[in-house]
Formats: C-alpha cells, structure tokens, sequence
C-alpha cells in the first residue's frame, strides 16, 4: 500500500465536529472556533522507548498512543476535539494490517469522545514513531494550569497508581498473577479522565496534572510552577487491591515514581474538595486525598510524610536526553 492508499484508508467516512470546516484532503485542515479558548498538545511514541511489539500488540499502540496525548488535555480543563497523526514507518516494515490495527485503535478511543482526524504525515524511517497533535477546546479564562496551587490546598489524585507498571511487569515475566488481565488493561488501554474533570468545569481555581512520570514528578512540576511546598502522604496513596502481590519495593516504586497510569493528580481549595467528590462519584472515578499543600514554606519542593516522618521526595525515573 502507497501513501497515498494508506491516507484514504484511514479517512473518516463522516466528521464530528461542527466547527470542521475541512478535514484531509488539502494541505491543511481549517476549523473554526470563537466562543472558547484552543489548547493544544503534542507527545511523540518511539518502538524501544514507549512500547514494544512484545507488550503492545498494534491496536493498543494507537490506542494508548492516543489515551496519553488526551490526557494532557484532561489535565488542561479542555475537551477534545480533533487529532493530527504523524508515523514513521520502518523501511521493508510491509504489516499493512499492523498499520491499520494502529490507527484502529486511536479511532476507537477518539469516537468514545467525538474525535475527528483532521490529518497529518506518513513517512518511511529507521523505527516506527508516531507523533500525535490533539486539540481541544476550554471555555474561557477556564484552563487549568499547573502554577494556580495555593497554601492550605487539599492534593487529590484519581483511580489507583503503580498498575500501569505492574501490567507491564507481568508482560514482561510469566508466572501467575492475581487479576493478571486487570493489570494488563491498566497498562494497554488507560482512561483519560477528561469525564472527571469535565464535571468541576465551574470551580474557579484548581491545579491538575496528569500522571505520565509518576506522582513524585507530576507533584514536583505543580510545586515549581505554583512555588509552593506539597505535602504528600505516601499512606494515603490509592493502590488497587491485588497490588500487594508483588515485591514491596516494586509497590513503592511504581506508586512513586512508574508513571503511565495517565491518573489526575491535582491542587484544590478545601472548599471546593465537596465538588470534587461529588464529580468522583459521578463520574465512577475514584478520588483520594494524598496530602496537602504546606501553609508556610514557598520552595516549590515535594515531601513525602511516612510514619509521621516527612523527608524530600527526589524525582526519579526515565528522563530524555539525560
């Protein structure tokens, strides 16, 4: 299959979004947009660094693929609306099926949220790549941005983390697990929580972060951005039930620092923490209190409390270009 096949093979036979304009077929796409502000994100997947053929069959690379690009735009406040897909294919790579089990996958999650691909690039290459543009719409002065975390916030997060991590774990070594399917799913097609956070759009002022780098990570970046000290309970921290089935230390690394739950960690007033709950509940998302914002110290550093001990919590795991 050419490129030129392959573009009409994956174009939509119907669009979603009204305020398309034109979608593949020119050099660009148009829409047109008035009422809301436009956010924009952008994340780039490499064979050998993001996934691998072993873990990952092709499906679910275009669907996690996509879940985590949505997910920075959960973490913004913003609704999704339109996706732009460039891959790199490897040279003599001819799994034209594979291809198309790829971009299968990103249209399943991108219909359960009325996502239109309105274009992008294919290319032949050294190793399969995928790049992924999202955009979304937030109504105005609403975005959520990671410096709006204040003294005496509550730390929240959703769902339970280190399971990404662990399903990766029982992909990559046999045995037998308990709720091994669970685990798998976790890692191959996560949730972007865009629902959750949808459902508080009228709360003034809160600061989210999505949980690709771990919790530490995550924590840290809304600490520097919004200068404050953030408190973190590591008792508090959610874990599924059938997670204490694999080593202790695995436990506390991957709940720490193992990322790719694509979790909501965020910073909220104490008088609005109701309104989180509630939009949990509503949503069939678990919400925890983790830990707190300090009312004193403006250092933009993250702390771990354990057995009424607190001690800085260093950020640790993959870094690029490191």
């Amino acid at each position: 299959m050419d490129e030129f096949s392959f573009i009409n093979s994956i174009k939509q036979p119907y669009y979603r979004q009204s305020t398309l304009q034109k979608g593949i077929g020119d050099d660009a796409a148009v829409f047109r947009q008035t009422s809301n502000d436009i956010v924009t994100a952008v994340d780039t997947f490499v064979e050998g660094i993001h996934f691998a053929k072993k873990t990952m069959p092709a499906f679910y690379i275009g669907y996690r693929a996509l879940a985590a690009t949505l997910s920075d735009l959960a973490a913004m406040g913003a609704n999704p609306a339109f996706y732009l897909v460039s891959i790199v294919i490897p040279k003599g790579w001819h799994e034209d099926d594979k291809l198309q089990e790829i971009f299968r996958g990103m249209d399943c999650l991108a219909s359960k949220y009325g996502l239109d691909l309105i274009g992008g690039d294919t290319v032949s290459g050294l190793e399969l790549t995928i790049s992924i543009t999202v955009i979304g719409y937030v109504q105005k002065n609403k975005a959520r941005y990671r410096s709006l975390s204040k003294p005496g916030d509550i730390v929240f997060v959703t769902g339970t983390l280190g399971d990404s991590q662990a399903g990766l774990y029982i992909l990559m070594n046999e045995g037998n697990y308990v709720n091994e399917e669970y685990f798998i799913q976790r890692h191959q097609t996560p949730i972007p929580r865009i629902d959750f956070v949808k459902s508080f759009a009228n709360i003034k002022r809160i600061a989210l972060n999505d949980i690709s780098d771990g919790v530490a990570s995550e924590a840290r970046e809304i600490a520097n951005e919004s200068q404050v000290n953030i408190i973190l309970n590591i008792e508090k921290i959610p874990m599924s039930k059938d997670f204490n089935q694999f080593p202790l230390h695995l436990q506390n690394k991957w709940k720490l620092f193992g990322g790719e739950d694509f979790e909501i960690l965020g910073t909220v007033p104490v008088k609005n923490w109701p309104e989180i709950k509630m939009a949990g509940k509503q949503t069939n998302v678990q919400v925890t209190k983790i830990g707190y914002v300090d009312d004193e110290k403006k250092e933009g550093q993250v702390f771990l409390q354990e057995s009424n001990q607190i001690y800085p919590l260093h950020k640790q795991g993959y870094t690029h270009l490191k």
